[in-house]
């Protein structure tokens, strides 16, 4: 128990440690062998005002002296809690890190915490620095923020959790690749500190002790790539026998008569390429020799056929965290969900006039003006309140039908493919659609989305219409929903009138609706894109 309490007491933010264990009746487990180092594992310890949601792990280390040389004795808490913050402008309201604390090891490093990257989206396997806000040395405190950090969605506010200094970077501005829970950066209590960690490097095992234990796992790897040198050097020997089958050049075949045709006009038989049987030279082919000139053109053909092409010219761009994540859940979608497609036009001419009238309205009243797609959204979000068997996802026990209709909507940006949500889209009106979805749009192209602002959809729009001017696509679903609407443009078709006038011009827009077969039945997929045929034929209807 001596242990123990050396190590709780060693600093002063763990002094009411024994308060916590008596409270929560921890199992304090302490094992010694002649062999082994002396360890204790504290199994429960909660820590009043978190929510025991996450996990937070903390390693403790000290070393003592006893007669037979120096005995390392280390404690291991394993507190379950979530590391949570307030959420203001873009600073994350919850993230789930790993911290681990060391106190002085074999290297007599000081009390110390190791900050690893945190989890930040519930897809995020790895993140990239995108700057330190608080630099080497600086004083933190519960709430500033320590650094960005750039996720697979956004670039997400990083806050310090507790009280201490900033000792060391251990990845700098513009990292890449780091994964979750490796360490970023060093905290200590006292300034004093903070020199002992200019040269410190953390360990393997990430318990911050710092120790050179590595090198001797990592002394094996060498082996392998003396093996990988010596097995190309077998590889010339190939090419050294393809001229060891050209030794008939010694003697040359050719007809008696084009010997004797040869010997009379002074011609050598080697420089002739032969053109009769088995490759042997004929009286035809010395007749062309010397016709010729006796230029021998036959040599100069191999070296074309072996000239090499000309190098191509490339640049290799970088992957993003977005583009990653996006790649990986596509290729998904389109190996695991059994796709098939429904194609409908509508006629949009009362679309478009409906909404110049609001626009104008909008104008009056200093509003923001309403496009097609948000139309399409909102009808998007009646037809899936209609017919709510689309409003669905697959699960392996059951189709989860959902009550609220969340559309998200496909961004464009130069980072890749942002589809934030547009909630309980069905009860918004148009102006509070258009506000939303602008807002987001921005926020995309910013880079600045948090995860409230993408995930929950329940259906997702595409829209390559407007923008870009595309007739007509099939979008991959966006998983785990069952359902993408994909809008091409509208283009003006000459259709038959039931007027005076034989024929008549009208707007039709081309709408696929991409669905999952598991969960969306053909008659299914057919009614809802009736229902939402209607809406955008009739769009006085949504107004209802």
């Amino acid at each position: 128990m001596s242990y123990a309490s050396h190590i709780i007491h060693h600093s002063r933010k763990l002094r009411n440690a024994p308060n916590l264990l008596r409270h929560d009746h921890a199992l304090l487990v302490r094992c010694f062998s002649h062999h082994a180092q002396p360890t204790s594992d504290i199994r429960k310890v909660h820590r009043h005002g978190f929510a025991p949601s996450g996990r937070e792990t903390r390693s403790f280390s000290s070393s003592s002296k006893s007669l037979s040389g120096t005995r390392t004795v280390s404690t291991t808490m394993n507190m379950g809690s979530s590391i949570c913050g307030s959420a203001s402008n873009n600073q994350m309201s919850c993230f789930q890190g790993q911290l681990s604390r060391g106190y002085s090891s074999d290297a007599g490093l000081p009390p110390h915490q190791e900050i690893g990257m945190p989890s930040l989206s519930p897809t995020m396997a790895e993140g990239n620095i995108a700057r330190w806000l608080k630099k080497e040395g600086d004083k933190v405190s519960p709430g500033e923020v320590l650094c960005e950090v750039e996720t697979d969605k956004a670039t997400v506010e990083m806050e310090c959790m507790e009280d201490g200094y900033l000792a060391k970077i251990v990845q700098a501005d513009g990292a890449q690749g780091i994964k979750v829970g490796e360490v970023i950066c060093i905290t200590v209590e006292d300034e004093e500190d903070i020199a002992k960690f200019k040269d410190y490097t953390p360990s393997a095992s990430g318990s911050g002790g710092g120790e050179a234990e590595g090198p001797s796992d990592s002394s094996p790897p060498p082996p392998p790539k003396k093996e990988a040198v010596e097995a190309p050097v077998a590889a010339p020997e190939p090419k050294a026998s393809k001229p060891s089958t050209a030794p008939p050049g010694d003697r040359v075949f050719a007809s008696p008569l084009a010997r004797s045709f040869a010997e009379e006009h002074k011609v050598p038989l080697s420089s002739i390429k032969g053109t009769g049987p088995d490759g042997s030279i004929v009286k035809a082919d010395i007749e062309e020799y010397l016709a010729s000139g006796g230029k021998q053109v036959s040599g100069a053909a191999p070296k074309a056929k072996g000239a090499a092409a000309p190098a191509l010219d490339y640049t290799d761009m970088p992957h993003t965290q977005i583009r990653k994540v996006t790649a990986s859940r596509l290729l998904f979608s389109k190996q695991t969900i059994p796709h098939y497609y429904l194609t409908v036009d509508t006629c949009v001419d009362k679309l478009v006039e409906l909404r110049s009238h609001l626009n104008s309205l909008q104008e009056a009243t200093g509003g923001k003006r309403i496009s097609i797609n948000d139309l399409v959204i909102k009808a998007a979000a009646l037809a899936l309140q209609k017919v709510p068997q689309v409003n669905s996802s697959w699960t392996d026990d059951c189709i989860r039908q959902y009550h609220n209709v969340n559309v998200n909507v496909a961004v464009q940006t130069d980072n890749g493919l942002f589809v934030p949500v547009v909630r309980d889209a069905n009860k918004k009106g148009l102006s509070a659609i258009s506000e939303e979805v602008k807002q987001l749009a921005q926020k995309a192209k910013e880079n600045s989305l948090k995860p409230e602002d993408y995930e929950g959809g329940t259906f997702t729009v595409s829209n390559l219409g407007g923008p870009f001017g595309i007739k007509q696509f099939c979008a991959i679903i966006n998983p785990p929903q069952s359902g993408i609407l994909a809008i091409g443009s509208a283009e003006k078709r000459v259709v038959p009138s039931s007027g005076p006038e034989q024929y008549k011009f009208a707007s039709f827009l081309s709408a696929t609706l991409s669905c999952d077969h598991r969960v969306i039945d053909g008659a299914i997929g057919a009614e809802w894109l009736k229902a939402f045929k209607g809406y955008i034929e009739n769009p006085e209807s949504m107004l209802l």
